[in-house]
Order: structure tokens, then C-alpha cells, then sequence
């Protein structure tokens, strides 16, 4: 587990002390929790330090999640050899009830109708040689 967090060291220039921390936290306990994803399972689940309120205070701060995402895309996975395509893509997830932030209405073409639900859009970088996609 210690190997995966330590990977997390090329984020030292974007990210505050304490928010790397706390990132690592989050990370060690999704990795080792078991049942429903909470932020009370997730402290539950974090070692020393990893209090309710810190999991609390790190789901309200702003990350630059692209940058994180390319960082560790340029340290560990770039080929400069390799041929990359950028493509993105979008998915709907059908989703009920009135409550859920982001919920609207889209079109799902495997319905012919619009639907309520969520829009997911994401971006990769695709490796031609490999044949492997990397989300950003």
C-alpha cells in the first residue's frame, strides 16, 4: 500500500502539505474499505489523523485535478516514442428522484427519448501502440 502512496510524491508542487496528506488518507482507506463509500467509512478506515472533519475539509478543496492527472501522466506513463490520441467521450447514468446535485434531463440515443439522469464527459489520452487509454 506504502508503494501506491509514494507515487503521490511528483504532487508536491500543485498541492499544499496538507491537502497531499490528506489525499493520501483518502487513498489508503479507499483502497482498504469494505461496504459503502461514506465520509464516515472513510475515516473509519484512515490511519492516525484521518478524523471525519479532515475527510470533511478535503472533499471541500479545490484540486486541480487535470494537472494532478497529467503530472502523473507525464512522470510514470509518458513514451516520448509513442503516438497519443486526446478523445473524450460522454455517458448518461438513468438516475430517479429530484435530489441528486446535477440531475436533468438528457437524450439518450439507446432510448430515442430524453431521460433523467447524470452526464459523465471524459477525456483520455490514448496510447496508439499499446493500445491502452489514460483518463484525465
Amino acid at each position: 500500500m506504502s508503494e501506491i502512496i509514494s507515487l503521490f510524491a511528483v504532487f508536491s508542487p500543485h498541492l499544499s502539505t496538507a491537502t497531499l496528506r490528506q489525499l493520501c488518507e483518502v487513498v489508503f482507506a479507499g483502497l482498504a474499505l469494505t461496504g459503502s463509500v461514506t465520509l464516515r467509512n472513510i475515516s473509519r478506515w484512515t490511519p492516525q489523523g484521518g478524523s471525519y472533519r479532515t475527510i470533511q475539509r478535503f472533499y471541500n478543496t479545490l484540486i486541480p485535478w487535470g494537472t494532478l492527472c497529467w503530472v502523473f501522466f507525464r512522470t510514470y506513463l509518458f513514451d516520448p516514442d509513442a503516438v497519443y490520441l486526446f478523445a473524450g467521450d460522454e455517458t448518461l447514468v438513468p438516475k430517479s428522484g429530484d435530489k441528486t446535485h446535477g440531475l436533468s434531463r438528457f437524450f439518450a440515443a439507446p432510448y430515442g427519448k430524453t431521460i433523467p439522469g447524470l452526464a459523465f464527459f471524459a477525456v483520455s489520452l490514448l496510447s496508439v501502440q499499446q493500445r491502452r487509454s489514460y483518463p484525465l
